[in-house]
């Protein structure tokens, strides 16, 4: 029973995934070199973090179940973490080698962890509130 909730509450984070994939495989017109620190906070930086925030957030959401001590909480977040920067660096990389008209960059590799973190941040702020 408790392998299906996690099934049933995991789809949303696999079709947003499927969703990522998607998107970072579609040839783009133009991308713009990086070149300072400023222009790396460009609208398309925005783009990756708000994209991998809800997908950790996701993530999270599909592994949080009542069961679950807050030791085995931690350890599901940390491998969820993990994964959701080794997609990242996935994208990153399928861009820089499969997907035509599509290049890797490491910035927006940065953006993509980044992004991680901040949905991670959410979640932990949303079920805090939740439990209050």
């Amino acid at each position: 029973m408790a392998k299906s909730i996690i099934i049933r509450r995991l789809w949303p984070a696999l079709a947003w995934a499927l969703m990522i994939l998607i998107i970072t495989g579609v040839p783009g017109a133009y991308f713009p070199e990086v070149v300072t620190f400023w222009v790396w906070l460009s609208p398309d930086k925005a783009v990756h973090i708000f994209i991998f925030g809800v997908q950790a957030f996701l993530l999270m959401f599909a592994f949080n179940v009542q069961y679950l001590s807050a030791k085995e909480r931690f350890v599901y977040g940390a491998l969820l973490l993990l994964a959701a920067i080794l997609f990242a660096l996935l994208t990153e990389v399928l861009q820089a080698f499969v997907f035509i008209g599509r290049n890797g960059n490491v910035y927006d590799f940065i953006a993509d962890v980044v992004g991680v973190l901040a949905g991670l941040l959410a979640y932990i702020l949303f079920y805090k509130k939740k439990e209050e």
